[in-house]
């Protein structure tokens, strides 16, 4: 069996910089030959106080929300305009294209906005789903019953992750994860709280075909109330969610993922007051990476602590800080590739 299934992870993840002009332009990927439509994009300023933009292709270009704050979506003309067959475009919104102001574009490919619907049945909820099963994403519309239920993801594997949103109540962004100590757990996304365990009344499972909601937690699953759910499972050389324990000492843990990372998000989970710090290999193009963008805030790029090394099958740190590092605490992570630690033909990624 091949090490991974996916040579090039930027034909499936990819980090854009790019700096506003407060005019209507198109943002052209540099990954895999201008062949990548994005379907989920986060937006971040860097060079300025600002909250971070999700779109993705389910909900429509001109449908945003802030994963900083519990705000329903909005609905704008002048933020992100299009998804496009290499890129994306953007109109002249301060949040997203201000002139002089540098941002960041996360961007996740599913399925090209192209989806597979599904009706209600009893409890489960009607809605709709794009899956990119190669590289274990699917984006999830569906409308609550609330009721337990389940929602077809179309990855033919067990997710770990699960990001949900309501999207017209003012609700927690949930982070469901199996990734801390294999128990369904979860965190608000835009706070900087622990993990609290789910139970009978607030759970989200997952299975290789669905992901279970949760008996008439209107967070995820109110009756008649419309939702999105970034589902992900882990993929051999693409992609890791897992969890790791700090020491507290400048020559930190190391994480294992099996690839170089190009994406890393850290969480405290046992404990609460951190929030979740965003790194990345565009940003911060040598070790140690600095530069550091927050999910749950609209502070600008902070550059000034040397916290991690990202290596060729993982990252590791170089710093104290309970922010990511304090010690014996748990901490949750996400990472996508840049490149996987040995490619399906046997080639090893070079280090940094």
């Amino acid at each position: 069996m091949a090490y991974t299934t996916i040579d090039d992870p930027s034909a499936h993840f990819h980090t854009h910089l790019y700096t506003g002009n407060s005019s209507n332009r198109s943002e052209t990927n540099d990954a895999n030959a201008g062949d990548f439509q994005p379907d989920w994009v986060w937006i971040k300023a860097r060079s300025e106080t600002k909250a971070g933009r999700i779109f993705d292709s389910n909900r429509g270009a001109t449908k945003l929300m802030y994963p900083s704050a519990t705000n329903s979506e909005a609905t704008t003309a002048t933020s992100l305009t299009s998804f496009d067959s290499d890129g994306f475009s953007l109109g002249t919104s301060d949040g997203i294209n201000k002139n002089t102001i540098t941002y960041v574009g996360w961007q996740w490919k599913a399925n090209g906005g192209s989806r597979t619907t599904f009706t209600e049945s009893g409890n489960n909820p009607a809605g709709g789903y794009q899956a990119n099963a190669t590289a274990g994403f699917s984006i999830i519309d569906y409308t609550g019953t609330g009721a337990t239920g389940t929602v077809a993801h179309g990855l033919g594997i067990t997710p770990k992750v699960a990001i949900i949103k309501d999207r017209g109540n003012s609700t927690h962004w949930i982070y469901a994860t199996t990734t801390v100590d294999g128990s369904n757990d979860a965190l608000y996304l835009e706070t900087t709280g622990a993990k609290f365990d789910s139970n009978s009344d607030i759970d989200i499972t997952f299975t290789s075909s669905n992901v279970q909601l949760a008996n008439n937690w209107v967070d995820v699953n109110g009756d008649a109330r419309n939702y999105i759910a970034y589902v992900f499972a882990p993929i051999q050389g693409y992609s890791k969610f897992g969890s790791y324990t700090g020491n507290g000492n400048a020559d930190g843990p190391f994480v294992y993922t099996g690839f170089k990372p190009a994406w890393v998000m850290v969480k405290l989970s046992s404990g609460s007051g951190e929030d979740w710090h965003m790194f990345d290999s565009k940003r911060s193009t040598s070790n140690v990476v600095k530069e550091r963008l927050i999910a749950n805030g609209i502070a600008a790029e902070n550059a000034n602590d040397s916290i991690l090394d990202f290596l060729s099958n993982g990252f590791k740190f170089r710093e104290n800080n309970a922010g990511w590092n304090g010690n014996n605490n748990t901490y949750i992570y996400m990472a996508f590739a840049e490149h996987p630690f040995v490619s399906s033909k046997g080639v090893p990624v070079t280090a940094r």
